[in-house]
């Protein structure tokens, strides 16, 4: 008690130096081994900018604007637009003023400028390339329309109830490579693989598959790792629930992320074609396998599509169907290894989801023929404007070989006749011939002098 108080005193007085017995008292009873780093992936990250995907989409947002100009001159007569109308039809596409021609002329193998034969009226319409390019990409389509079945049917089985809004799907059929009257070209054509019904609760209509076949309940990365366990004699246990992770350059990889990376890769997880409708999710482990089912299911749909990417809005419009968490932006962000988010290509409104493992230098690993059907237009896109004047013959066929050649030839005679006031052309000295012997017949003293041009005398 006398120590308590001496300290005690020491410490009320103003100028006392001695130590202050409180804050080491506090200090001792709060000090204990530092606590160590968290080795579970953080559920906020920032996102690492990864150029070649996003110069991708750069190219991607010229195709889109070049598609929506496409279909606009095809739905017309004849399919040609007058020149004079592309402004005011253009801006339906959400060009601006006088943005529409200057568009058009920036790709000069797609879309071409000729002049009408008859009414001298300037008209816009598609290239021979970009002729033979929808018709490939036609042709392509329709050779896969199998495959697409099948894609088809496994989309429908990751579904917890065994359905899914056909709305939805129509959205997002130019990515899982469906026609676009796939509701009677695809459904209603197979009715040994689905049902279409109308839900009374929403109004809506609903695909169904018709019996879920097993053979079809296989991911791709199940796939690959098998491949990976036979050909590279990996450990089973480290590739049983594992992805490929591919991380963009300039990632900081700590210590402690790359410990939490390899935890995750060995939790176990439902297959995204399994009902976890009856399981229950209150335990932690159930949440960390659901967390990495979600990242299965989002793996295997960017799988089925023709291009492996589709946007994140496409993949809200699933969420409810396949137990997608709500934030799914900060949930692709965990996963950069895997996924790949790009905002480039509409000023940032849509956000287009790439599966990492797919791509190598901008191009897919295993391209199908709908993909480089697609990427025609890409080439033709890119191809500089400078060769559409070389290769003008397969370009420009309004006019042919003669056209061409009486037109040079008449430029050519124009250009000597105000040389040499016409004198060019065999013709023409013929007749100056003749009217010099019809003068020489005229004149009087009867000598035979002729019409020379240096006698001639041009007088202003």
């Amino acid at each position: 008690m006398n120590i308590f108080l001496t300290y005690s005193s020491h410490f009320l007085k103003p100028n006392s130096k001695t130590l202050h017995p409180i804050p080491l008292l506090l200090h001792n009873l709060t000090s204990t081994r530092p606590i160590s780093k968290s080795t579970s992936i953080p559920k906020k990250m920032d996102r690492v900018r990864d150029h070649g995907y996003d110069n991708y989409m750069e190219i991607e947002k010229k195709i889109r604007k070049v598609l929506k100009f496409q279909a606009l001159i095809l739905s017309q007569p004849h399919q040609i637009i007058q020149a004079s109308r592309l402004d005011i039809l253009a801006r339906r596409l959400g060009f601006k003023q006088h943005e529409a021609a200057a568009f058009v002329l920036k790709f000069p193998h797609v879309f071409e400028i000729y002049e009408h034969p008859v009414q001298r009226v300037l008209y816009c319409r598609l290239t021979r390339k970009a002729h033979l390019q929808i018709e490939q990409e036609k042709r392509a389509l329709a050779a896969q329309v199998p495959d697409a079945v099948t894609r088809l049917r496994k989309l429908v089985m990751m579904s917890n109830t065994g359905r899914i809004r056909l709305e939805h799907v129509r959205i997002a059929r130019y990515e899982f490579g469906l026609p676009d009257d796939f509701e009677y070209s695809v459904v209603l054509k197979y009715p040994e693989y689905f049902r279409l019904f109308d839900a009374d609760e929403t109004r809506s209509k609903y695909i169904e598959v018709v019996e879920k076949e097993p053979s079809l309940a296989v991911c791709a990365i199940e796939k690959l790792r098998e491949i990976e366990y036979r050909e590279k004699g990996v450990d089973a246990e480290d590739i049983r629930f594992s992805f490929i992770v591919n991380f963009p350059p300039g990632f900081k990889i700590g210590k402690y992320y790359r410990i939490a990376v390899w935890k995750w890769q060995r939790v176990p997880y439902w297959s995204p074609y399994e009902d976890v409708s009856g399981y229950d999710m209150r335990s932690l482990e159930a949440q960390k396998r659901m967390e990495k089912r979600a990242v299965a299911v989002i793996h295997e749909l960017l799988n089925l599509t023709v291009e492996k990417k589709i946007t994140l809005e496409r993949i809200a419009h699933f969420r409810m169907a396949m137990n997608l968490p709500k934030k799914l932006k900060e949930f692709l962000l965990q996963h950069q290894g895997i996924f790949y988010i790009s905002t480039r290509g509409n000023h940032g409104k849509l956000h287009t989801v790439f599966l990492r493992e797919a791509y190598r230098k901008g191009e897919l690993v295993e391209p199908n023929d709908l993909y480089l059907a697609r990427r025609k237009l890409a080439e033709l896109v890119l191809m500089s404007p400078r060769k559409a004047k070389m290769d003008s013959e397969l370009v420009s066929y309004h006019r042919d070989w003669g056209d061409d050649e009486r037109g040079f030839v008449g430029r050519e005679c124009v250009e000597n006749a105000f040389e040499d006031f016409g004198g060019c052309n065999d013709d023409r000295q013929r007749r100056d011939s003749n009217a010099g012997d019809d003068y020489d017949s005229d004149t009087d003293d009867g000598s035979d002098k002729t019409l020379d041009e240096k006698d001639v005398r041009v007088t202003d």
